[in-house]
């Protein structure tokens, strides 16, 4: 029987929750192909930064390239694709998913499927997988694999009677494991004499070779010395080096169809190769790019300051170096009266911007301050033109609006049924609609509208506190929509604080005004004149708290005599004090500005 040249080839990802066992199953099948050495074998393997091994999250999403005898005696090559599981970097996940054939879908054999899982299952099915469900930790008391196997069956509708029980902490299970993939994963097609087309699925940053780019072949053949053109950017670049990973770099002569690897060429910037791009030969272009491309989007900005201002350009450093690892990061330079200069920067979500903000304080030894999220607000204009809103301290005159967009998104929550009213109640005051309820055996599965920038503040953290931890949250972006929303901006001593200006629903604002007033008033040390903190929308006041003065007491040396020999001292006081108000400067402290921006109800 002759064999097709690529039907030894799989290419798989692995799909899960958080903290299902994502990575460690995949230390646990390097480890039983016996691809990297006993004595270099580590924890999370494929988890390069010091963060994802403390959060026990993945970031980027790395590949590694099996080699694995199988029980019928034939050599098999199996690419894994380790993904990220995090929402926000939902479109990388969906350019790895697009790159393999197939995929294992673990679930935890003690918590059951969340929601999560069942955001990465749906875009798995959508680029047509073939998916093997594993349940895993079963060695723990907790574990219920049945209940598990018709919990997957219910929410999914994937058939789960040959789901394979595995422990990746002890390895039991794991060869099933590796003989499921070969069986019942079907090989990549592709046409080894087409033109060059291949799928850019990541890259990422090296000091000595520049840019490295992990790619999927499609069709054709990628060989040293080769000049590739990529489809979206319209740039060409000559292939300096083609390898493997088995997890580390390996060189070899070619990649052929349905082989998954990198090449190196001389590319100086991340930003140069996007994400889900089609590489093709300059010489024989293929016909028609891959679908599926979109350049990354920002969805949420925020401002970073550098806590003392010497820092600036070290800060500008830095983020340049993190630029060059991640193009889906943007900035711009902006100055703020209270904060002095940084930088306005655009990212994925709220995971993404804690990860940088993480990684500029560690890797670069800076201090830094933020300033509140804000999403990315539509501003139709009276003259009919439509511009976009990064920041609220650049909102035009409201005469010129005629109407403001905000972006919503649709919220999958899934949570055992004791917490279902705290959570409900929840979304309701986040303005929420709903769109969906249902149950699983004992859990409820609630779907709802939310408008993102009430999710930007703490949505998720009172989520996890009103469901003491339980309840698991994804979402996605399903449009902008039209909204009552108003900016609210802070006066301190009849000054406005640009960094604490930020656009609410009308609905909300006085309570946010409120609580922001109280907020600062505890957290502005008192000055020698009296401080009124307001909250105004326009030029109406919604809320006002007054710090008092610290005043020395004049009446002292006054004993006996008329009242209006006291009344004399005390008004020659006040007097004092207005004028001292009138050129007194309120210095606000560093921290007043981060407790003010963590708003708790």
């Amino acid at each position: 029987m002759a064999t097709h040249p690529f039907d030894n080839i799989r290419n798989f990802s692995i799909v899960a929750h958080i903290d299902h066992g994502k990575s460690t199953l995949a230390d646990r099948l390097i480890q039983e192909t016996g691809t990297v050495a006993a004595r270099d074998m580590g924890e999370q393997m494929l988890d390069s930064m010091d963060i994802e091994k403390e959060r026990g999250i993945t970031i980027k999403a790395q590949t590694v390239r099996l080699e694995y005898r199988a029980q019928d005696g034939r050599d098999y090559i199996l690419n894994l694709m380790d993904t990220p599981g995090h929402v926000d970097f939902a479109y990388e996940v969906s350019r790895s998913l697009a790159a393999c054939e197939g995929s294992i879908l673990v679930v935890d054999a003690s918590q059951g499927v969340e929601a999560q899982t069942l955001a990465n299952v749906y875009q798995a099915l959508d680029a047509n997988h073939e998916i093997v469900p594993v349940l895993n930790k079963i060695d723990l008391p907790a574990a219920e694999p049945e209940r598990v196997k018709e919990q997957i069956e219910d929410v999914i509708g994937i058939d789960a009677s040959e789901a394979i029980p595995v422990s990746a902490k002890t390895g039991l299970g794991i060869p099933d494991v590796l003989e499921a993939i070969v069986k019942r994963l079907p090989p990549p097609k592709g046409d080894e004499t087409a033109p060059l087309k291949a799928m850019l699925v990541d890259s990422w940053y090296d000091s000595y070779l520049g840019v490295v780019v992990l790619v999927r072949i499609i069709d054709g053949v990628l060989k040293k010395g080769m000049t590739i053109r990529m489809m979206g950017s319209g740039a060409n670049y000559g292939v300096d080096k083609v390898g493997v990973f088995r997890p580390k770099m390996t060189d070899v002569a070619q990649l052929g169809p349905g082989e998954v690897g990198f090449f190196t060429g001389s590319i100086k910037e991340v930003a140069d190769t996007r994400v889900g791009d089609t590489i093709t030969e300059e010489r024989r272009l293929t016909a028609e790019a891959l679908p599926g491309f979109k350049p990354a989007q920002p969805v949420v900005f925020c401002g970073l300051f550098p806590v003392d201002a010497a820092d600036f350009e070290n800060l500008r450093a830095a983020m340049g170096k993190l630029r060059l690892n991640d193009a889906s990061f943007s900035y711009e330079m902006e100055t703020s009266a209270a904060l002095g200069f940084g930088f306005r920067c655009g990212f994925l979500g709220l995971l993404h911007l804690e990860i940088i903000q993480e990684r500029l304080e560690r890797e670069f030894n800076l201090d830094l301050i933020s300033t509140a999220p804000s999403v990315v607000y539509k501003l139709n204009m009276a003259d009919g033109t439509q511009i976009e809103l990064h920041n609220p301290a650049d909102m035009p005159d409201v005469m010129k609006i005629s109407s403001i967009e905000e972006p919503w998104i649709r919220a999958t929550i899934m949570t055992p049924d004791d917490y279902l009213g705290a959570i409900i109640k929840l979304c309701q005051d986040r303005r929420g609609e709903q769109v969906d309820l249902n149950y699983v055996g004992k859990r409820a599965m609630v779907v709802y509208d939310l408008p993102l920038n009430e999710v930007v503040f703490d949505f998720y953290d009172r989520l996890k506190s009103v469901s003491k931890g339980y309840a698991s949250f994804d979402y996605a972006i399903s449009g902008y929509r039209q909204g009552d929303l108003v900016k609210m901006s802070l006066l301190v001593n009849a000054e406005p604080v640009d960094a604490l200006a930020m656009l609410v629903h009308r609905t909300r604002a006085e309570m946010r005004g409120r609580a922001m007033c109280e907020k600062l008033r505890e957290l502005i040390p008192q000055h020698l004149f009296q401080i009124p903190i307001q909250a105004a929308i326009g030029g109406k006041i919604i809320a006002r708290e007054t710090i008092r003065a610290l005043r020395k007491d004049v009446t002292a040396k006054c004993y006996g005599g008329d009242a209006s020999r006291k009344r004399k001292l005390l008004d020659k006081q006040k007097e004092g004090k207005k004028r001292m108000r009138q050129f007194g400067k309120v210095e606000i402290p560093q921290e007043a500005f981060i407790a003010a921006l963590k708003m708790d109800e």
